[in-house]
Parts: C-alpha cells; sequence; structure tokens
C-alpha cells in the first residue's frame, strides 16, 4: 500500500549562515542517512534547502549539530537580510575589539597583562573555530579547517608564540568574514539574474482590480497589467496591445508586440499599454515558476570537477595532516642540531597552509554562476554535468523542420498532369489532408483556403512517413510523396528543383504535384559557422524530407553531413550510429537539436540533448538536458560558449589555488613560510577564487559571425 509520503510536496528553504562548502558536504551526507531525509537537497551555492516539510525540525538539527549558528528560514525575505546584517555586525565587533586586544598585546612589556591581552583575543576569536574542532572531533569529522587551525594555534603557544597564534586565528576570522560576504554577494548576483518571480498581482474581480498573491490567481481568471509591470502569470490577452520585454527569459534585447489572441508569458515585462490578461496556468506550473525551479535545483546535478573535488578534499587534507606530522618528527631525528621547535614551527605552518577552501567553495559557485549567466541569455542548462559536459561537444546533430527551418510551409508551386487542372489538384489535395496535423497539409489547406466538404469523405488513412490515403466521392485519392505512389504501382517522373513535393493519384492516375517551400532560419547559416569556431568538428542533419531538398539545405548552411529520408523511428536509429561512430570513446559528447516534441527520443538518447523553441512547451523542459527559450538555433552558441567559459573560470580556480598552496607549503617546509603568509595561502586563496568564480555571472563572448 502506498504511503502518503510518496505524494508529499517538497519545499525549499533559506538557510541562514552557511558559508562553509565542507560543511554543507558534511550536512548533506548526514541527511541521506536518515529516515524521511533521502531525498533532502542541500544547494550551497543558492544556500537553499530542498526537503519534506514533515521532517523540517530533524533536518534543522541534524544542520545545527554540524555548523551551530546556521539556521532554516522560514519568514520573509526582508526578515532574513536583517539577520544577516545582525549576523555580519556581531562579527565585526569581535573582530574589532579582537584587533584591539591584540594591539595592545603587542606594545605591553612582557609580563602578566601582556598575556592577558593575548589569551583574550585569542579566545574572542577562537573560540567558535575550537568549540568547532572539538564537537567534529567526537561526531568522527576531525579533518576539517576548525581542526587544522586549532591543532596550528595550540601548537604556536605551546612553543612559545603567543603572538603568531593570535595573530593567525584573527586573520583567519578576517578571511572567513571575507569569504562569507563574498559568498552572499555571488548569491545576490546569482539570483538578481533570477528575479523573475513577481510578488503580485493585480486580479479583476467583477471588474474591479484587486492586488492579490500571485498564488491565489486561479486559471480563468482576469489579471491587469500595467507599464512596466512583469507579467505574474501565464495566460492569453484578451484586451490591448503593448510591446513584452522577453529579455529576461529569452535573452532577445527587442521587445515583441503582442495583441488580443497573443500568449503572454510570466517574467516578461509591459513596456507600454495596458493589459488585460486571461490566465492559463497556476502560479506553480508558469513558466517563470518552472524556470526558477530548473534553474535553482541545477547544481543539484554536480559536474565531474565538483565530484572530483568533493573526493579530492576528503583525501587531502588527512594526508597534509600526515605531512605536517612527519615533518614535525623526521628531521629532528635524522638532521643532526635540527631544533624541534624550528621544524614543529614548520609543521604548524603547513597545517594553516592546507585548507582546501578555496577549491571546495569556488568550484561549485562557478558552475551555478555559469547556469545563471546561460539563463539570462534564454538558455536553460539542467544541471552543472550538462554545462561540463557541453564543454566536450565535439558534433551537432540537428532536426531540420522547426530547428534550422521555420516550419512554417507554404505551397510554391502547383503543377497537373495533363488531363488535370492546378485548381482540381489543390482541391482534391487539400480535402485528403483535412484531417492531418503534420505542417505540410497545413500549408495545402491554407493555400486552399476554402470550405472543405467533409460529407464527401468516405474513408481516411495516414501512412507513416509517406503520406495519406482517402476515398472522396468514391474516388481513392493517394497525396503524399514518391514512395507512396510507387508503392500503390503509380508512374510518375520526379520533378526537379528544392522543396516537398506532394504528389497526389486519383484511382492510380497521376494527377499532377504541389511543391511546398520551408524557409530556414535567418540565424541558423551563422550557427553553423559559429559552432566550427568554437570547436565543433561535425555538423549533422537528419530530416524526413527527401534528399535533393535536404541536400540543398545543407549545402546553404555548410552542413557537413546529411541524412534525408527519415521515418521518425529513423532518427533515433542515425542517431546511436553518429554516437558509435563520433563519441571519442566517451571523451567527446554529441548534442542533438530538436524542436522537443517529435523528437523527444533522439534528445533523451545524445549526450547532451537541446530542445529548441521551449518557452512553455512541457515536452521540450522534460525532455531535454538544454532548453533555449528562444526559436533561435544560435542560441546553441550562447549555451557552448558560456560553457567553455565557466570551465576556464573553473580551471583557473583550481590551477591559482593548488599553485598557491603547493609553493607555500614548499616555502614552509624548507623554512621561508611564517604562519602570517600560511593565512594568505589559505582565506587569502579562497577569497580569490571565490570572486573569480562571479565572473562566470557575465555573457562569454561569442566568436565574430554576424549576428
Amino acid at each position: 500500500m502506498p504511503t502518503s509520503k510518496a505524494t508529499t510536496t517538497l519545499q525549499t528553504y533559506t538557510i541562514d549562515n552557511l558559508n562553509c562548502a565542507d560543511c554543507a558536504a558534511k550536512i548533506q551526507h548526514r541527511l541521506s542517512q536518515e529516515p524521511g531525509l533521502e531525498t533532502a537537497v542541500l544547494n550551497f551555492a543558492t544556500g537553499t534547502i530542498t526537503l519534506d516539510p514533515r521532517y523540517l525540525e530533524q533536518a534543522e538539527a541534524i544542520i545545527h549539530s554540524i555548523e551551530p549558528g546556521t539556521r532554516i528560514v522560514r519568514e520573509e525575505t526582508s526578515v532574513r537580510r536583517a539577520s544577516l546584517l545582525a549576523e555580519h555586525r556581531k562579527q565585526i565587533i569581535g573582530l574589532v575589539v579582537a584587533t584591539l586586544l591584540f594591539a595592545t598585546g603587542i606594545v605591553l612589556p612582557p609580563g602578566i597583562a601582556k598575556y592577558v591581552a593575548f589569551i583574550t583575543a585569542y579566545l574572542l576569536v577562537g573560540h567558535e573555530v575550537i568549540s568547532a574542532a572539538f564537537r567534529n572531533i567526537r561526531q568522527g569529522n576531525a579533518m576539517d579547517e576548525n581542526f587544522l587551525m586549532t591543532i596550528a594555534t595550540f601548537g604556536a603557544i605551546a612553543i612559545g608564540e603567543l603572538p603568531e597564534a593570535v595573530g593567525v586565528m584573527l586573520f583567519f576570522n578576517v578571511g572567513e568574514l571575507f569569504q562569507s560576504l563574498a559568498v552572499n554577494r555571488s548569491r545576490r548576483s546569482i539570483q538578481a539574474l533570477l528575479n523573475l518571480r513577481p510578488e503580485t498581482a493585480t486580479l479583476l474581480v467583477n471588474g474591479q482590480p484587486q492586488v492579490v498573491a500571485p498564488s491565489a490567481v486561479n486559471p480563468g481568471s482576469l489579471i491587469l497589467v500595467k507599464p512596466g509591470e512583469r507579467i505574474p502569470l501565464d495566460g492569453v490577452i484578451k484586451s490591448g496591445t503593448s510591446f513584452l520585454d522577453t529579455s529576461a527569459l529569452t535573452g532577445e534585447s527587442v521587445p515583441r508586440r503582442v495583441e488580443p489572441g497573443d500568449q503572454a508569458l510570466s517574467g516578461m515585462v509591459n513596456t507600454t499599454g495596458v493589459l488585460t490578461i486571461e490566465v492559463t496556468r497556476p502560479f506553480a506550473e508558469s513558466t517563470v515558476s518552472r524556470i526558477l525551479a530548473l534553474v535553482e535545483n541545477a547544481t543539484g546535478r554536480k559536474a565531474q570537477a565538483e565530484k572530483f573535488i568533493t573526493k579530492f578534499a576528503r583525501y587531502y587534507t588527512p594526508v597534509v595532516v600526515a605531512l605536517a606530522a612527519a615533518l614535525a618528527i623526521i628531521p629532528p631525528l635524522v638532521i643532526p642540531g635540527a631544533s624541534w621547535n624550528s621544524w614543529f614551527y614548520r609543521a604548524l605552518t603547513l597545517l594553516v597552509i592546507s585548507c582546501p577552501c578555496a577549491l571546495v567553495v569556488s568550484v561549485p559557485l562557478t558552475y551555478f554562476a555559469g547556469i545563471g549567466s546561460a539563463s539570462r541569455q534564454g538558455v536553460l542548462v539542467k544541471g552543472a554535468q550538462y554545462l561540463e559536459a557541453l564543454t566536450s561537444v565535439k558534433t551537432v546533430v540537428f532536426d531540420k523542420t522547426g530547428t534550422l527551418s521555420q516550419g512554417v510551409f507554404r505551397v510554391v508551386e502547383i503543377q497537373p498532369a495533363p488531363g488535370f487542372s492546378a485548381e482540381e489538384v489543390l482541391r482534391l489535395a487539400a480535402q485528403a489532408e483535412v484531417h492531418s496535423a503534420h505542417p505540410i497539409a497545413t500549408s495545402i489547406r491554407e493555400a486552399f483556403g476554402g470550405e472543405i466538404a467533409l460529407d464527401e469523405i468516405a474513408e481516411y488513412e495516414e501512412i507513416a512517413g509517406q503520406g495519406v490515403r482517402a476515398v472522396i466521392n468514391n474516388q481513392t485519392i493517394l497525396a503524399g510523396n514518391a514512395t507512396l505512389l510507387v508503392n500503390a504501382g503509380v508512374e510518375l517522373t520526379a520533378p526537379n528543383g528544392a522543396g516537398t513535393v506532394v504528389h497526389l493519384a486519383i484511382n492510380r492516375h497521376y494527377a499532377g504535384y504541389l511543391r511546398i517551400a520551408d524557409e530556414l532560419r535567418a540565424d541558423a547559416a551563422a550557427l553553423i559557422s559559429g559552432l566550427n569556431k568554437l570547436g565543433v568538428r561535425k555538423t549533422v542533419m537528419l530530416t524526413g524530407d527527401d534528399h535533393s531538398v535536404a541536400g540543398e539545405v545543407a549545402e546553404r548552411l555548410g552542413i557537413s553531413e546529411v541524412h534525408a529520408n527519415l521515418l521518425p523511428e529513423d532518427k533515433l536509429s542515425k542517431l546511436e550510429q553518429i554516437i558509435a561512430a563520433h563519441a571519442g570513446g566517451g571523451k567527446t559528447k554529441v548534442a542533438y537539436v530538436g524542436d522537443g516534441i517529435n523528437d523527444a527520443p533522439a534528445i533523451s538518447r545524445a549526450d547532451v540533448g537541446i530542445a529548441m523553441g521551449g518557452l512553455g512547451a512541457d515536452a521540450a523542459i522534460e525532455a531535454a538536458d538544454v532548453v533555449l527559450m528562444e526559436a533561435q538555433p544560435s542560441k546553441v552558441l550562447n549555451a557552448i560558449a558560456t560553457a567553455q567559459r565557466t570551465r576556464q573560470i573553473v580551471i583557473q580556480n583550481v590551477v591559482l589555488a593548488l599553485g598557491i598552496k603547493t609553493a607555500f607549503i614548499l616555502l614552509g617546509v624548507v623554512g621561508i613560510a611564517n604562519m602570517w603568509m600560511a593565512v594568505f595561502a589559505d582565506a587569502g586563496v579562497a577569497l580569490l577564487a571565490v570572486l573569480n568564480a562571479t565572473r562566470a555571472l557575465k555573457a562569454a563572448k561569442l566568436p565574430n559571425i554576424g549576428l
């Protein structure tokens, strides 16, 4: 019997004062082991936790046991901001008092007053670090920065270096404060990119406006949106004309003109006229809510680099502690005249240097900033691993209709066979295609334009990948490609020229053909050129069109490989072959770009599935790893360029952190680096790495292709 737990809605809460990435990893590990909290996800980059609200207090107890001072916030945003400011104010006051005591201790002559000043300053700035170290030891999690700083400063006091012990703990806390401020600044910057969700909606009740929460508005209600306001819910415009700023959702800078009957999506900004909109979706299912949920939860899917850093930190700290112990003990035993104090001091310096905070904090922040930047450009990336996978894409496979082309067909030529008229060919083709939802069938009916006599149609059958068969006024009509007619024994001559050809046969007599053209998207050619400049080695097009049409399109766009005359199920098998041929042993990736509906199987199978024109399209959002919010194939360039830039920043931070720490470790081993320098190698490098991570918030530079 299923339990109610399976149907419980998860909720997301903010966690105040969680600025330690290592602590966040420990909390996540503990939560995953607790019954009821197995599905809880702690997102350090956003400072949030998503869980079943029934287990909120249990989660809060676990979080507080690992990182005292943190709390799960239930109040409004304004209250949370006040508490954060108050917490930083208290920390700053403590640091100022400790600094004054430290300076006093330095200038005082040797004696009890000097000792009291130093010890008081040490306890003031170090009591939380020391208590955290002992608490973690009791819980079996000793190897963290609190343990390293406690052992290092205790050791400094033991060898009579009291000023350095105080100074190291003081500057460590200063570094932690700046790191905390930098992390919070990064979070605010990321959240500002995603600040699309309106807080109120103007509901029309009996024609009178009432300001309510968007969640209180039901589908079918009318809302009023004035100029300058952000649309709070998805809907259809009932009255008014205006221009909508869609840049927050799609990255498109040119406002879009709308009028009654047009769709209006939450998150767009009304710039000119007053609009009355009929709501079509509840707030929880609105476009902006789904976008925010996707982006905010994206870092729950970690990139390989993040997983490596987590494992690296787990083994790195114990190894450094072992090396420090060896450095303190072995040289005095084997080097004649070596001083125990000198080598012990070097070991303590090594402990201070060794904290892996810079990597543990900056790498997830960088990926989340990259995801936030992509979303601002109209590209939704569902996880850090997909952002990382985009950097390895060397083959991009495209669907044609609706992706590289506009998917808007029109009849450009009607050629009747002898004995038939163009009007008769068009009328019969429109009747035969009356029940088909295919874009080509729609274009034929639009070209006919008249009333279609449904009572004349006795039978109707769609033949997948070929066309339709219908019985109209006791005549058997075939409308479709050449294969359909050849299989029926109809003789025909294939016409020359580009475009999709629909042949018509009446009672197995060839009646003529219609040529249908589909215009290419304006940025399709620039996309292929840009992909080549971003390092993509091969572009492939898969289409159900015949070879002449597909070849002409591929030549115009510069696509290197094309496969035509494919049935819907053939696309998946062809993609499998391409992946096997071009995957490069897993080192390179194959991306598939489609319109997110009929291409869903291929989108799901590709290493990176990209759905285009997914604004409000459920199929696209569900099937794809990356969703382009606008029907612009060139957005693929934004996705890949953002991924490459994010990867570069991650590598920069890894090289920065490991390079500086390695250099200082070597300097510490030979006795050049002291504890003051070690503090910079720890807190200073972490701060630099976090600040560098925020660069991923900026849009990546695209190749010069004339877009």
